[in-house]
């Protein structure tokens, strides 16, 4: 019964773990919305391009289970034991590779020097709808632990 429900279990929580929220300049999820932002201006400084990795969690998780799973069809015993414990540990390890390779975005880290001093520096996906250039003028919205730069 577990073998035929394990790749159903995978599949669903794989596509779940993929749909990520978008992490552009431009994108609000809907509780975002409609909500009062903090706008600095300033002038970009510096740009440099970074990765933002995904996360490993559910990958390991599936991974360990489908190792296990696996690991338990061989064997008998205390060979069984071991290669069912084996097979979780190896299926954690490449699970959790898995998902940081499919859920990785290209990044870039914007330097702004603001206006009313300071600088500021922000970390957002890479958006092809919007390039920024050092010397641009931004904006730059604040919004309780998510901040945007934006023209």
């Amino acid at each position: 019964m577990i073998q035929k429900l394990l790749p159903l279990a995978i599949v669903s929580v794989l596509f779940t773990s993929c749909a990520q929220d978008s992490l552009t300049g431009d994108t609000y999820s809907r509780s975002e919305a409609g909500q009062a932002q903090a706008v600095r201006t300033g002038r970009v400084t510096s740009i440099r391009y970074v990765k933002i990795e995904g996360g490993n969690t559910a990958g390991s998780v599936l991974g360990g289970v489908a190792g296990g799973v696996l690991g338990n069809q061989i064997g008998g015993g205390s060979g069984r034991t071991a290669a069912t414990v084996g097979g979780a540990a190896l299926g954690m390890v490449a699970g959790s590779h898995i998902e940081k390779g499919v859920n990785s975005r290209q990044g870039i880290e914007i330097q702004v020097k603001l206006d009313q001093g300071g600088t500021i520096s922000v970390v957002q996906e890479v958006n092809p709808r919007e390039s920024f250039s050092v010397g641009d003028r931004v904006r730059v919205l604040i919004s309780g632990g998510r901040d945007r730069v934006t023209h």
